[in-house]
């Protein structure tokens, strides 16, 4: 239930249209297919483009469409500058981003300034020999003595950062695949190459970046060896795990190259939009150290949510805690699901339960939350994650890595926009990933014609957040109360939110001079919550 409320109000500041937005992430390629190859494309994010408007949301983010050989599916760029044909053209892009516009939605797009493909122009360059004018461009080392790598340091996916290259006698470092060169961005003229790159997408009217993999965009130069993780409890899944990542990424430099981007940014009329993506263990530091001061970036991009095994109220409670607002303090932004990580419910419900009941306890929590939303394509519907059989796999990390990480397939499974049509709808050809049999029941044309839809629920949530600027841009107080239950006020005590996220009833009786706006469940029973404001 959601009280119906007034119009939604206007920010109290239309320069920073940003702060506590909601925002949509498309993973292109798994959207909308228009031409029938299987893969989703930008005239099929243009041809749904009212839909998500319909969502009431304020921009979309867009995953990488650029020229790639598609070994890491797009973050693995060939050509910053022009679309990858199985998605479209520039006048696709330009097309695309007039018609978002003319639906008053915000544009942002993903750049990858940590790494390119091994195809792109630069790498080519630079790898050709030891005196090319790019020769320094990326992070090349010679060898030990006895021929082994420069040093211990492991990559995200698999085995060793160093792959040797025999035309410069030397080893490339890649902090993700062997086909992603790491870029070296303590170069100036490559912060400048980057920071053309930013102006061609701002010249053509972007509303803003997501940066992808932040911090580990500069090295140490020293090339130190990492530290082993000496805990014997910790998790060791990869190579990566076995150790703490001090000296190949999260570089003390990094704060001043932001300083260029925003310097860029602040330079072009209206209202631009920054966010990183931090992950790791030093996550925390380097979200509020990247977005410190008027002079980096607006926001930070966290993994607290999006790789936390279950949802308790310590999670919540610590976590809003790293944001108190302080003097000079930049701003977050949450996720539970995005095309990095299993879907929220499947994660943090398990298996044979109440799926519906938990999307929504999970949608309400997240917009009640202080900082930016974002939502991933397919949310809105309470899509769980797609079971991807091991011949069907296409994430390297998962083929790498199986089973012991079933990597990120599912979650970037097709939309399904029609119960009954081929593949729901994605696509009249095979898709590239199958549709998972449980996906069709939720179609968007089910649920559109079904008022008590997660979809209607989800519309309803967002109208509320934009008519409350307190939970848009409200303080966030936790108020003590017994786990499963997790209570918190925004502002200074004008909403009242409360939560139970166990499986168990609770015990907790509203005070009295309070009014219920939204709710899911009947609070306290399991899996509800509610939003309240003072009578």
């Amino acid at each position: 239930m959601i009280v119906e409320t007034a119009a939604p109000a206007a920010p109290a500041d239309a320069a920073e249209w940003w702060r506590g937005a909601v925002i949509y992430q498309i993973y292109p390629r798994s959207f909308a297919d228009t031409n029938g190859d299987g893969i989703g494309d930008l005239p099929g994010v243009t041809a749904k483009l009212d839909y998500i408007a319909s969502l009431g949301v304020d921009a979309v983010w867009l995953s990488p469409f650029f020229t790639s050989p598609m070994k890491d599916f797009g973050y693995d760029i060939a050509d910053y500058r022009a679309v990858d044909p199985i998605f479209g053209t520039l006048a696709d892009f330009d097309t695309l981003l007039a018609r978002a516009h003319a639906l008053g939605l915000k544009v942002l797009i993903d750049q990858v300034w940590s790494h390119t493909s091994d195809e792109h122009a630069w790498f080519a360059e630079s790898r050709s020999s030891r005196h090319n004018p790019k020769a320094d461009w990326y992070v090349w080392a010679d060898a030990k003595p006895d021929g082994s790598p420069p040093n211990n340091w492991q990559s995200v996916f698999h085995g060793p950062s160093w792959t040797w290259d025999a035309r410069r006698g030397q080893y490339y470092l890649h902090n993700f695949l062997a086909a992603q060169p790491d870029l070296n961005l303590h170069h100036p003229q490559v912060q400048d190459a980057i920071l053309d790159t930013a102006r061609f997408w701002l010249d053509r009217g972007v509303d803003g970046f997501r940066i992808d993999a932040l911090n580990f965009a500069m090295h140490d130069p020293e090339l130190r060896d990492n530290p082993p993780v000496t805990d014997p409890g910790a998790k060791r899944l990869r190579p990566f795990d076995f150790q703490h990542h001090l000296y190949n990424q999260s570089h003390g430099a990094i704060p001043g190259f932001l300083e260029r981007v925003r310097a860029l940014f602040d330079s072009y009329p209206g209202a631009r939009f920054t966010v990183a993506e931090v992950g790791g263990e030093q996550a925390d530091r380097e979200m509020k150290l990247f977005t410190q001061g008027p002079a980096r970036l607006n926001s930070a991009y966290g993994f607290n949510f999006l790789y936390a095994d279950a949802l308790k109220p310590r999670l919540i409670a610590e976590t809003m805690a790293l944001w108190p607002g302080g003097e000079g303090e930049g701003w977050p932004s949450w996720a539970f699901s995005n095309h990095d990580a299993p879907r929220v419910v499947s994660r943090w419900l398990g298996p044979a339960r109440d799926r519906e009941a938990f999307a929504r306890l999970a949608m309400l929590l997240l917009v009640a939350l202080r900082g930016n939303v974002f939502l991933y394509q397919g949310e809105e519907l309470g899509l769980p994650q797609a079971d991807v059989p091991f011949e069907r796999l296409r994430d390297p990390e998962a083929v790498a890595n199986w089973p012991a990480t079933l990597g990120r397939d599912g979650a970037r499974t097709p939309m399904p926009w029609r119960a009954e049509a081929p593949n729901a709808g994605f696509s009249t050809g095979e898709p590239w990933l199958p549709v998972d049999p449980a996906h069709p029941a939720l179609a968007v044309d089910r649920q559109e014609a079904d008022p008590g839809s997660m979809l209607y629920f989800t519309r309803r949530l967002i109208q509320l957040r934009k008519a409350h600027e307190l939970l848009r841009l409200g303080a966030f107080r936790p108020v003590p109360a017994p786990p499963p239950l997790l209570v918190f006020e925004r502002g200074n005590g004008e909403l009242l939110c409360a939560f139970n996220l166990g499986q168990e009833a609770a015990e907790c009786v509203l005070p009295a001079g309070w009014r219920v706006i939204a709710e899911t469940g009947d609070f306290p029973q399991p899996l509800s919550g509610l939003i309240a404001e003072r009578a």
